[in-house]
């Protein structure tokens, strides 16, 4: 296991404070705030402390409500909703500073035969012929706001291996595109057979290229060049079938609408052998520096 991936596992390994109350801590991101996929994860890792080992989660739905602060502890309380005969909901809710900084409902169940069907995965490449997110951030890192971004950006995701389809958002500036993106991805380092571990990372990581696919329409290249301000707003998933998060995962992403400041993103994740494991949907604030939107105006006028 690399030592990156050693120290993802180490921040998802909450701290048990009192009955159904956990404690998590941050580490460095893209922009100064927490990412709102460790904070996701983390709130299903507390779920899931609180629920039995042979009940797994099938789906999670949740609200980001306040910016989180990256150097402040998390604290995560559970509300154990309902234990039924197969199906078992949590609730849990996030604080930092006395004031609830996201929320996440969960729902797990024990497993069961029954009817069968998915989508067909799309075509994509083999993973191992793209270039590694380390090769395209150091390609592309002259695009972007400050040098330092480039570091945050490589820190933040040195325990994921993430291989764009196509050129990432950053890459092609100004040059719009069909509202789609693909990428491929697995942690750096095989990981423990605990489906629940699988579940938490592959959440982690669903938060960080969703809304690429909005800014694609437009010739954005998001918060790494400055011409966007974006924040997650709500964030769902269903999860299908089994899979592991240190096998690759095929991430196939859209985006059906942005209007009113917010974009919408839709996915599908699926096994490398085709098998459709989860689906995706986030909505997040998506927004135009004013400087921007005024020359853009100005020169439409």
């Amino acid at each position: 296991m690399s030592e990156a991936v050693d120290g993802l596992l180490d921040l998802l390994d909450l701290e048990r404070i009192e009955q159904d109350i956990f404690r998590g801590r941050s580490r460095s991101a893209v922009v100064p705030r927490v990412f709102g996929g460790q904070v996701a994860a983390q709130a299903l890792v507390a779920a899931g402390r609180t629920v039995p080992a042979d009940r797994t989660a099938h789906s999670l739905h949740s609200y980001f409500l306040r910016m989180g602060d990256p150097g402040a502890p998390i604290v995560y309380t559970v509300d154990r909703i309902r234990d039924g005969r197969s199906f078992t909901t949590r609730r849990v809710v996030a604080v930092q500073h006395g004031q609830p900084i996201f929320h996440l409902s969960a729902s797990f169940q024990t497993y069961e035969e029954g009817l069968d069907h998915q989508a067909p995965m799309p075509y994509a490449p083999d993973p191992e012929s793209l270039p590694s997110a380390e090769e395209s951030i150091r390609r592309y890192e002259g695009t972007f706001l400050h040098p330092e971004i480039a570091r945050r950006l490589l820190t933040a995701r040195a325990a994921v291996d993430l291989r764009y389809v196509s050129e990432p958002p950053f890459a092609t500036v100004g040059q719009p595109r069909e509202p789609r993106s693909q990428v491929w991805f697995r942690t750096n380092g095989k990981l423990a057979d605990d489906p629940m571990l699988h579940v938490c990372l592959a959440t982690y990581v669903s938060d960080m290229t969703l809304l690429d696919s909005v800014l694609l329409a437009h010739g954005r290249g998001g918060w790494t060049v400055g011409d966007v301000v974006g924040a997650s707003l709500d964030h769902a998933m269903w999860f299908h079938r089994p899979f592991r998060a240190d096998e690759w995962l095929l991430y196939d992403q859209e985006s059906p609408s942005a209007h009113g400041g917010r974009g919408l993103g839709q996915a599908r994740i699926y096994t490398r052998d085709g098998q459709l494991a989860i689906s995706v949907i986030q909505e997040g604030v998506v927004r135009v520096p004013r400087d921007q939107a005024g020359s853009e105006r100005g020169a439409g006028s």
